[in-house]
């Protein structure tokens, strides 16, 4: 391999090209990677393939094309502007160096000024550091999961140092390696010597990250990528501390004894009468804000101790700031923003702003994966594969006992399709990248070392096969590794732009390095650092130290199977989401059929709760307000088991203007299924009688349209409705206590569509002309009682629904307003979200649906007594927004069937000790 591929030349030789001129369209990007490749022979260069010149091309329109929305914030009605007029106070040589070394590494330029933004915003609703009078501010920023909240508030942690805070707290992970991680990033950011070489005797200082450009002004650090704090070192660095000349920061781990310690040495300093230290300003980041740090036990006296200790920490100073960065804010939305404790003051309720972080156009999240990857016509998601082969050999539920003597056959493929990634990412050029592979399969650290050790045999015969028999040309598929490689490349990979022989010469050379390691409480053998100029290419196997924070770089293919339904719990186990710049298309996760509904329905929550941001930051609304809003979103329902509620039923109030429910699950009792159907007969039957006849209908797409239809035909439907207890935003008594609230004005008149395929076999047993639409139900659901509608979906609606009964004008605006919003593009191809439809002024709206169940794979379930024999009936309300948006409707929680649905908390054996440590 030479010092610069071919590859990489022609990279830097467009690159010094484009430098200063103006944005060229994709035609001229093209003919430009084209006439720079035609000559790279002269210059002593091989020409790339046709196939890396389109790929070039696309890495270059992605580079310049990445965009960053600014994020919104919703700030307490008594913020004073301070930032604007201290700016002409404030040298800015910690931010100025940061923005240097973003840019140096890479990170857009927009993207740089957008972040310089948003943190700005941020400082500006804390309080200022150079203020003589006490001020104790709490906030938070949302984000996404890995999708640069570390540099959002190393940024933010540079301008709180150049404004005048001089302690600098950061909590991270409650494990090591994430502590680890967590310091290395602050060294490289803010610090800009490499702490774990300065920690050793003998050892010279080592510059790094912003040390390389500007080594001046070191800030001083009780902590290192080796050591979290200690008294004993904290008080040796007493000296430099009491200067104040330079901040001082600490990065430690989420954990009772160490939070004790530092308590502890703050206090003991206090009574020998340095009451200095004190004094000063203090920031506390609280990373990863919704783990651990909420109060979550049942009753209000009784505060977890890390929450009652950062709460403690946070009283011993005069004036600080408390800013707690979560990509998963459920759990902190449910914080009691009116709980008072005698003795430890208010909790952490972001009372003085919230900020939301938009993400980078190129982030790979939630939003791609698990929506826009999953058609609606059931065809093959694009990122996800199933996991069904897994219970005879690893069952979602094992004791730690559990043998593991052979690896189910998706988790094998799974390997393979990596192993394949790693090969296709070096003939595109990056062999000098890192590439992870993430398998997350069981909470007992006994069972993922047995993981590892049957990976590495998989791994080891294959390496072995590819070494004897790699270099043999078509000869060598008859290997059954091979074959087997090759079946998986035909299955996933065979688009990439490079065909099987091509991919085959290079898989040797791409994973004769490739490890399994173990990261866990036990073990952590998970290591970037020593790879020289080839990537590391690595399998890391574990649990929930891989579940928090945790970045494992270049992540490309995962294995996950956990039985959690947990909101946040599952948000935070995507480690697959993140930059995957040059290689998305590549990417591939397996995991079970029901985590994915679950998924998609979590990236659905998290794509509203941040458009809730925007509307409240338009309406200026506070923290308090907001917190209430999403706390009496019907998703709540879902998420209350977060709180760890106990057992038996509790009531939670629920806001449905402006909101969204359907019968995703249906019973699987036949005669409740047959009263739903007739009770949508008779709701049909009624809809004729007064003058609503299929032929005085709207034919629209998807089926048929009514306008302005008496509430009370919609109410009489509902009342006949059996609604399945597993369908908890379905409850039909709030529901029509909502609606009868508001019969006579906002909710009077009601758009009804009744769904109809263009082509198919016309039902008429409802006495409408209708064509089925067809949707699969949940694998295990029969089993259980009921049917889950829309596999992994878990919707009976159709994308687009929501905006029948809009007028066209109305519906192309609103359309254009949410693009210019997001900042997209006229032309690009958009998934509008149904609540910007809700927020129009317009009627609510039922769909009424028969659905077809699809004849599954899993021929058991096919065969199971309550596998329906004919069409089924669904419907789904669009609520519009209401005048009276705060009154609340009360439903009823079973928390028991809460359990049996969203699955127990999935405590690993890391999480159980890390409250102990």
């Amino acid at each position: 391999m030479s010092e610069v591929s071919n590859y990489e030349f022609l990279d830097a030789q467009v690159s010094q090209a484009i430098v200063g001129s103006d944005k060229k369209t994709a035609d001229e990007l093209r003919a430009l990677i084209k006439t720079l490749n035609s000559v790279m022979p002269a210059m002593g260069y091989e020409s790339v393939s046709s196939e890396q010149e389109e790929f070039l091309a696309r890495e270059f329109e992605e580079r310049n094309g990445i965009s960053m929305g600014l994020g919104a914030v919703v700030t307490s009605d008594d913020f004073e502007p301070w930032l604007d007029e201290a700016k002409q106070n404030i040298d800015p040589f910690y931010w100025k160096r940061y923005r240097e070394h973003l840019i140096r590494t890479g990170l857009p330029k927009d993207v740089v000024i957008k972040l310089d933004d948003i943190t700005d915003k941020t400082l500006g609703r804390m309080g200022n550091p150079r203020q003589d009078s006490p001020f104790d501010s709490k906030g938070m920023v949302v984000g996404h999961v890995q999708s640069g909240k570390t540099a959002n508030y190393t940024g933010l942690i540079c301008k709180a140092a150049d404004a005048g805070y001089r302690l600098i707290i950061v909590i991270a992970g409650i494990h090591n390696n994430l502590r680890n991680q967590t310091q290395q990033r602050i060294d490289e950011g803010f610090i800009g010597r490499d702490t774990g070489r300065m920690s050793k005797a003998g050892k010279s200082n080592k510059r790094v990250g912003v040390g390389l450009s500007d080594d001046r002004n070191v800030p001083v650090s009780l902590t290192t990528t080796i050591d979290d704090f200690k008294k004993a070192v904290a008080t040796t660095n007493k000296s430099q501390i009491d200067s104040y000349k330079v901040p001082v920061v600490l990065v430690i781990k989420k954990n009772y004894s160490t939070l004790g310690n530092l308590i502890d040495w703050l206090k003991e300093n206090s009574s020998h009468g340095d009451e200095e230290m004190i004094s000063q300003p203090m920031l506390l980041i609280d990373d990863e804000a919704d783990n651990a740090s909420i109060n979550t036990k049942y009753g209000k006296e009784e505060v977890t101790r890390i929450n009652r200790q950062i709460r403690e920490l946070l009283g011993l100073f005069h004036r600080s700031s408390y800013v707690g960065y979560t990509a998963t804010p459920f759990a902190n939305i449910f914080i009691d923003p009116d709980q008072e404790d005698d003795m430890w003051g208010e909790d952490l309720f972001p009372r003085d702003f919230i900020i939301g972080l938009d993400a980078p156009s190129n982030y790979f999240g939630g939003k791609r994966v698990f929506i826009e990857g999953i058609p609606d016509d059931d065809t093959e998601p694009k990122f996800i594969r199933y996991i069904d082969d897994n219970e005879d050999i690893l069952p979602l539920k094992h004791k730690i006992d559990h043998e593991l003597n052979e690896l189910p056959p998706s988790l094998n493929d799974a390997l393979r399709a990596f192993l394949i990634a790693r090969a296709i990412r070096n003939l595109r050029g990056q062999a000098d990248k890192h590439a992870s592979m993430l398998v997350n399969a069981s909470r007992f650290t006994r069972v993922q070392g047995l993981l590892r050790i049957r990976l590495h045999d998989v791994l080891d015969s294959i390496q072995n096969s590819l070494r004897v028999n790699g270099a043999n040309g078509d000869a060598a598929d008859r290997d059954p590794e091979i074959a087997a490689l090759k079946r998986v490349w035909n299955d996933e990979f065979s688009f990439s732009g490079f065909d099987w022989s091509a991919v085959r010469a290079a898989l040797h050379s791409a994973v004769a390095s490739a490890k399994v390691v173990e990261v866990n409480s036990a073990r952590n053998d998970l290591d970037y650092s020593s790879s020289g100029k080839q990537g590391v290419t690595v399998i890391a196997v574990g649990g929930f130290s891989l579940s928090r924070g945790l970045t494992l770089e270049g992540l490309t293919t995962t294995w996950f199977l956990r039985n959690t339904m947990m909101y946040d719990t599952l948000m935070q186990m995507g480690r697959w989401f993140g930059y995957r710049m040059g290689y998305d298309d590549l990417c591939r996760i397996w995991m079970p059929r029901e985590a994915v509904s679950w998924y998609a329905h979590i990236a659905d929550a998290t794509e509203e709760l941040h458009q809730e941001l925007r509307l409240m930051e338009s309406a200026k609304a506070t923290p308090k307000q907001f917190g209430l809003a999403v706390k009496s979103h019907p998703s709540a329902l879902m998420v209350t088991a977060r709180n760890k509620l106990g057992s038996g039923k509790k009531t939670v109030a629920v806001g449905l203007s402006s909101n969204f429910v359907e019968t995703a699950r249906l019973t699987s009792n036949g005669e409740d299924l047959q009263k739903n159907r007739n009770a949508a007969g008779a709701f049909i039957t009624r809809l004729q009688e007064e003058g609503y006849s299929p032929e005085k209908a709207e034919t629209v797409r998807g089926g048929y349209l009514l306008k302005a239809v008496p509430v009370e035909i919609i109410d009489d439907f509902l009342l006949a409705w059996v609604n399945a207890e597993e369908s908890i935003t379905t409850q039909i008594d709030p529901i029509r206590q909502y609606i009868r609230k508001r019969k006579d004005d906002e909710l009077a008149e009601w758009d009804v569509h009744i769904a109809s395929l263009k082509k198919g076999d016309l039902d008429t047993s409802l006495g409408w002309p209708i064509i089925p639409i067809t949707r699969k139900i949940g694998a295990f659901d029969l089993e259980r009682g009921f049917m889950s509608i829309g596999g992994s979906k878990m919707r009976v609606s159709s994308r687009g629904v929501e905006r029948l009964g809009l007028s066209e004008e109305m519906a192309l605006q609103v359309e254009a307003d949410y693009r210019k919003h997001k900042n997209i593009p006229v032309g690009s191809k958009v998934n509008y979200p149904g609540k910007i439809y809700r927020l129009a002024e317009r009627r609510p709206l039922i769909a009424l649906y028969l659905v077809e169940i699809k004849e599954p794979e899993n021929k058991h379930i096919a065969s199971h007594k309550d596998f329906p024999d004919k069409p089924v009936v669904a419907w789904a309300i669009s609520f519009p927004s209401s005048a009276t948006a705060d009154e609340k409707v009360e439903y009823i929680i079973n928390t028991t069937k809460q359990r049996e649905l969203f699955g127990e908390p999935d405590i690993d054996e890391d999480e159980e000790d890390a409250d102990e440590r």
